[in-house]
């Protein structure tokens, strides 16, 4: 009797063994991406995140053509199966932002950016969080998200383990970013409210989730475009859209949608117009300077400046709204982050740039 207990114990015990393996095995990436939360300042955090990305299985069943639906395929891939919690509210409230690329002296590249999403009274009102990637499979990545813009609820915050889990959504919605290849890309509104909605059977993704989706796999412009080519864009949060996209070489575009066709601009700076021939300035609004002053800058420059005329250059024309601002060098791929204007209180962080 005392030997059929003994060896019941020791197969209880495997089997407790056997399952927290394998639920470490699903989780614990997820787990540890969670509780690497740490806050940088008000409404301002950073993430890291090592393993499985999930973008393999998003695009095999499709992608999705909605936050919603990419929603649905977020709770199943951070609760692997288990649990479908809420699904997040996208915003719907428009945004402005601002982006410049030049050389450097040293003949390297760098990219600035500003990320504007205001109250009424112009204050920022964003909980940014930086997510740091090391994905299975494709290129790290560092991107910024803005946990108001995907609509967790009044007053969210990455904070406390739930919360924290959540925050891991990054992963699959990004408003901006760089690999470690030194390719760059923002989000920026276009100037109206006309949606892109492509439908012609490929996988689909939003505007938001297929920018994390160029920097895991694009090492520079000619594949990110290559790539957009093939997927069919949607528009989040009801608006037009344009990409800034920036590499190592110093290539810069916008890439726009008219009528549901990518058109590409090349040029190194962007606000919140439409640059091609078709839309040419639909959505300059009178007394909106910063796409001029940024060109201005530029040609002031002959296209060439160091970190600090850059950083400078992008201040600019930052807003009362402002909620970031990055300055992201291509060359040895690295970004430095400023929270709400505090051009004094810079949070430089660097990825690796790997042979592939």
């Amino acid at each position: 009797m005392k030997k059929v207990i003994k060896i019941t114990l020791w197969v209880l015990l495997g089997l407790i063994v056997v399952i927290g393996v394998y639920s470490w095995i699903l989780f614990g990436p997820l787990v540890k991406g969670a509780m690497s939360v740490q806050k940088l300042d008000e409404r301002f955090y950073y993430m890291e995140y090592k393993g499985d990305d999930g973008f393999a299985g998003l695009i095999e069943q499709g992608g999705g053509r909605s936050s919603g639906e990419l929603a649905g395929y977020l709770m199943s891939f951070l609760s692997k199966g288990f649990y479908n919690p809420p699904k997040p509210t996208p915003a719907t409230e428009p945004y402005g932002c601002s982006a410049l690329t030049v050389r450097t002296p040293e003949n390297g590249v760098m990219m600035g950016r500003n990320y504007d999403w205001g109250t009424a009274t112009g204050e920022p009102d964003a909980t940014g969080i930086i997510l740091h990637t090391i994905p299975k499979h494709g290129y790290e990545t560092i991107t910024t998200f803005d946990g108001d813009f995907f609509g967790f609820g009044d007053g969210w915050l990455p904070e406390g383990f739930a919360n924290q889990y959540m925050a891991l959504s990054g992963l699959f919605f990004a408003l901006d970013g760089i690999n470690e290849k030194g390719l760059a890309i923002a989000d920026l509104m276009a100037g109206d409210q006309v949606e892109t909605h492509q439908n012609t059977g490929k996988p689909a993704l939003t505007t938001s989730s297929a920018i994390s989706y160029l920097l895991r796999n694009a090492a520079d412009v000619d594949e990110a475009l290559e790539l957009l080519r093939g997927i069919d864009m949607h528009s989040d949060i009801g608006s037009a859209h344009h990409y800034a996209i920036s590499d190592a070489s110093g290539r810069s575009v916008v890439v726009e949608y008219v009528d549901n066709d990518l058109v590409v601009v090349e040029s190194p700076a962007v606000a919140n117009h439409y640059l091609c021939d078709a839309k040419k300035n639909v959505g300059l609004l009178e007394g909106d300077h910063r796409y001029e002053q940024l060109c201005e800058r530029f040609d002031q420059a002959g296209g060439t400046m160091d970190e600090d005329s850059l950083q400078d250059a992008i201040q600019s024309v930052s807003q009362s709204g402002t909620c970031w601002t990055m300055v992201m060098d291509l060359t040895h791929p690295s970004v430095i982050y400023y929270s709400r204007r505090q051009f004094d209180k810079p949070f430089r962080f660097e990825l690796v740039r790997k042979e592939r």
